[in-house]
């Protein structure tokens, strides 16, 4: 039974982690939509669109959206409720014991580096074509690494090593850079919707439904994918100002907003544009090329590259504030669990995390592995949501100052619709998560288990 030990409330109430507790409401929101927005709106919407859904990219979203309220209702919960920069790991040493905790701290280190490594090669090359545009064109070595005849992803290992930097200065300063690049972003998108409009032609909605509803859901299948990161939002709980207060709303409000700029874009994106057409790398300002506005188009390329900027910090963040919980919990080394007195940020397991990442997108291609951000995240979705409904059996006096409502129905339905999304990945997908959750309980059983905080005490 020692595997399932579970943490005691008062462990997350009594800790002082050394952490700076500078985050407001409204900068938690501006984690949520720097984490979020990025290729989802500006590529995802273009390929769903063109293969999946047609104009009724539009129902993909609010469907997908529906879905992905769910699980944001639950880490809204348990967020207020538990708290902790763990996020799913907290949660899970609460209401299902230490081994399920390690695993999902574990999958979540995974899906962090993985998400911020592949984001890192997408953002190099938005930039390396900013660089050719302007006459400062890299060289192909420099923009591939060994397995694809070069030597290394320069821009990717910069923009991390930059990040990492901007991290390890202080949370601060990492808010105010992630909402400058979020107002960046969300001043492309404005643009767009403002241009756009002045080009929309009926005729492209007039047949809504190509792919007939059966599209519709397997592109809520594709599309969900870029809700992914709100997550983010509850590893944020030690260094908010009133986390009980302000996380349910960083949380669920990122998420609302998201999804109506989701779906307005997919809306006025194809009814400027053939559903058709949209299946490019940049949907978004191949419309605007389309009806030639140029000026436009470059500068939905700029919110671009903020987008891929923002979600690379705030996963960034996400990752070290895991497994600096975990660390304090002594499951990993205690070294990795200590505060810069002068920063009062983690800036060991930043520097540690950002050297992996960087090599990682510097040196190894990610396409084939990029799924595994999709397993991971939807595995601790429904870990997360089934912790609602297990802690509210096991602990209902516990103070909730945030309930999901209509439980146990909406975290059920939560479990539910990960699992199925989970269910449609690829079978080489389950193979390497399994191979990484193998080599997670080795590492459990043999430091982990015996350095445990909780097993001492």
């Amino acid at each position: 039974m020692s595997l399932f030990r579970k943490k005691p409330l008062e462990h997350f109430q009594q800790r002082r982690s050394g952490l700076a507790q500078a985050l407001s409401a409204a900068d938690l929101v501006l984690l949520g939509i720097g984490a979020i927005v990025g290729a989802g709106i500006f590529v995802l919407t273009g390929v769903a669109a063109a293969t999946q859904a047609g104009p009724a990219v539009v129902l993909s979203y609010a469907v997908a959206g529906t879905a992905c309220a769910f699980a944001a209702l639950s880490y809204a919960e348990l967020a207020a409720a538990v708290g902790g920069s763990g996020s799913a790991y907290g949660y899970a040493y609460v209401g299902f014991g230490e081994l399920i905790a390690w695993l999902i701290g574990w999958d979540l280190i995974l899906e962090y580096a993985v998400a911020v490594s592949a984001v890192a090669v997408g953002w190099s090359g938005y930039a390396a074509n900013a660089l050719a545009a302007i006459g400062l064109p890299l060289p192909d070595a420099l923009l591939h690494g060994p397995q694809e005849d070069g030597l290394v992803n320069l821009p990717a290992v910069l923009v991390i090593i930059s990040l990492g930097t901007l991290l390890a200065i202080g949370i601060r300063a990492s808010a105010r850079f992630n909402a400058f690049t979020v107002l960046i972003k969300l001043f492309a998108i404005g643009v767009f919707l403002a241009v756009g409009t002045g080009y929309v032609n009926p005729v492209n909605w007039s047949t809504f439904l190509p792919f007939g509803w059966s599209g519709v859901l397997q592109g809520a299948a594709l599309v969900f994918f870029a809700f992914i990161g709100f997550d983010a939002v509850s590893t944020a709980a030690e260094e908010a100002r009133d986390a009980q207060r302000d996380l349910p709303r960083g949380i669920i409000g990122s998420l609302i907003i998201c999804t109506a700029l989701y779906i307005i874009v997919s809306g006025v994106l194809t009814l400027i544009a053939p559903y058709q057409s949209l299946n490019v790398p940049s949907p978004v300002s191949e419309a605007l090329l389309s009806v030639g506005v140029r000026w436009a188009a470059a500068v939905v390329a700029v919110g671009a590259i903020a987008g891929l900027t923002s979600v690379m910090l705030v996963q960034y963040y996400g990752q070290t504030r895991v497994f600096f919980a975990m660390a304090q919990d002594g499951l990993l080394p205690r070294f990795f669990g200590e505060v810069n007195p002068r920063t009062r940020t983690p800036v060991k397991i930043i520097s540690v995390c950002g050297v992996l990442m960087a090599l990682l997108a510097g040196l190894v291609p990610l396409n084939e592995i990029a799924e595994l951000v999709n397993i991971g995240t939807l595995a601790a979705f429904s870990l997360v949501c089934g912790g609602v409904v297990v802690l509210r059996y096991r602990k209902p006096e516990m103070h909730r100052p945030f309930r999901a409502p209509a439980s146990p129905l909406v975290p059920v339905l939560g479990v539910l619709s990960c699992v199925y999304l989970m269910l449609n990945l690829p079978l080489i997908t389950w193979l390497r998560f399994g191979i990484w959750m193998i080599l997670g309980l080795a590492i459990y059983f043999s430091y982990a288990r015996h350095h445990s905080l909780l097993a001492a005490e």
